[in-house]
């Protein structure tokens, strides 16, 4: 039995990190006032004990796992949870569009900066880089660790790109801490200048110490059912885990199909939270036709996708390889705060012309620009910690759009990318940032009116 224990307790150890970042967060109050959030501290804290070797043994390569299904979970569960009673279809679809144009556009200009910071790296240095390495940035910051990992485990295995995933899951990680670090102060000072939409929100003492006063936190969720039958929690987690399972088995059947059809590519596992978001949507609606849709409680399905988001959060920090980040600081620094910054001039510079939810639907794409959705989402659980706002429906929206919008970069180009031209790609990300850009001016117009 002692063999089955490896990964509860590396599950053990991911919800211990998380644990002690709350317990940290609440005990200080000057990190309070930082409203960083307890998933980052604990993911520095399990990175730091991780790369000295403290954890019973596991090393960062363990925690990979989790990053890459936690990341799927949470979007899966956000698609199940019912559209709220006040919320109308149009902003949704409009709030989603809008997202998912500036994501398209950043997919493009973080790989074209990404390229031309390691070309101006390589002129100096002793042992130039691939600069498939700094496109590899758009897939770590835009895209999220699941598909960093995927994309630089092909590159580095079948086209000889070394590194390819380090750099990937390194990218993905400090775009996480990156989204923090400019996303929480700004999120702060629209708290206090109450620029957010949800007046409930404001910098109490609670609200920076991460922990609700005795007896005056909020009711979460309602059962569903019988306590003596089964636990709610169970429930709601039996739907999701049967959508996993739809999603596995639709893959597998349809990959034996396309099989040497040159369309591999697209129905892999490594595209499962594609597959697994519209399972979500088509069981959703199945429930709702049949008059089912009371047997999902909105509230309890928002907290696993909050827990899934805070668990990716926290694996995807812990995996990273502290002798790669090391060896190649320079160049990664130097990619990473090129992109950051002129990804916060397109995220905040469009989300200021909107008249309502700018702020926050600013913040929310800067943090989906910033390492993946999970971090947009918890950059906007800052400024409306419930979900009460239309962006939270509208980022599951989103992640079905992007791939669509950007369907000739993420299935056709990125995973052969190294053995296509560079001046190829320039010219296609350039023209994809273009028509984009010309897009969402059009839609910005349509939003205001």
């Amino acid at each position: 039995m002692a063999d089955s224990f490896s990964g509860i307790l590396i599950f053990a150890l991911l919800v211990t990190f998380i644990l002690m970042g709350t317990i940290i967060r609440a005990r200080f109050k000057a990190l309070g006032k930082t409203l960083i959030p307890a998933s980052l501290i604990g993911g520095i804290i399990g990175f730091i004990l991780v790369n000295s070797n403290l954890t019973l043994g596991y090393t960062s390569e363990d925690f990979t796992v989790f990053t890459f299904h936690f990341f799927t979970l949470s979007f899966m569960s956000l698609v199940l949870t019912g559209k709220e009673t006040q919320q109308s279809k149009a902003p949704v679809f409009l709030g989603g569009s809008w997202l998912a144009l500036i994501w398209v556009i950043s997919l493009g200009m973080q790989a074209i900066l990404g390229l031309g910071v390691i070309q101006a790296y390589n002129l100096s240095a002793d042992v130039p880089l691939s600069e498939f390495l700094g496109i590899m940035v758009t897939h770590g910051f835009t895209q999220g660790p699941g598909q960093a990992i995927a994309l630089g485990d092909l590159w580095q295995n079948q086209y000889g790109i070394s590194h390819a995933m380090d750099f990937g899951l390194i990218y993905a990680s400090i775009g996480f801490i990156m989204a923090f670090i400019f996303g929480i102060p700004i999120a702060r000072w629209a708290i206090r200048k109450q620029l957010h939409s949800n007046s409930l929100v404001n910098l109490s003492e609670d609200f920076e110490k991460g922990l609700f006063p005795e007896g005056e936190g909020p009711i979460s969720g309602r059962q569903i059912t019988q306590p003596a039958n089964v636990d709610s929690l169970v429930f709601h987690l039996g739907i999701l885990g049967f959508a996993y399972l739809l999603t596995d088995q639709w893959l597998l059947h349809t990959q034996v199909l396309v099989a040497d059809s040159g369309f591999e590519n697209i129905f892999s596992h490594n595209l499962f939270f594609f597959h697994g978001l519209i399972i979500c949507v088509i069981l959703r609606s199945l429930i709702d036709r049949f008059g089912y849709g009371q047997y999902i409680d909105n509230e309890t399905q928002k907290r696993i996708t909050g827990s899934s988001v805070d668990l990716m959060v926290a694996a995807t920090l812990i995996s990273i390889q502290f002798s790669v980040l090391l060896e190649f600081i320079v160049p990664i620094s130097l990619v990473c705060i090129v992109i950051t910054l002129a990804t916060a001039l397109l995220c905040f510079g469009f989300a200021s012309r909107l008249q309502s939810l700018g702020i926050e639907r600013g913040l929310t794409t800067f943090g989906c620009c910033c390492g993946s959705t999970g971090s947009g989402l918890l950059l906007l659980r800052i400024l409306d910690p419930n979900l009460t706002t239309p962006i939270a429906k509208e980022l599951a929206f989103f992640n079905i759009a992007i791939l669509f919008l950007s369907f000739h970069i993420l299935v056709f180009m990125a995973p052969i990318l190294p053995a296509i031209s560079l001046i190829w790609i320039a010219l296609i990300y350039i023209a994809t940032i273009v028509i984009a850009a010309v897009l969402l001016i059009l839609l910005n117009r349509r939003i205001r009116s």
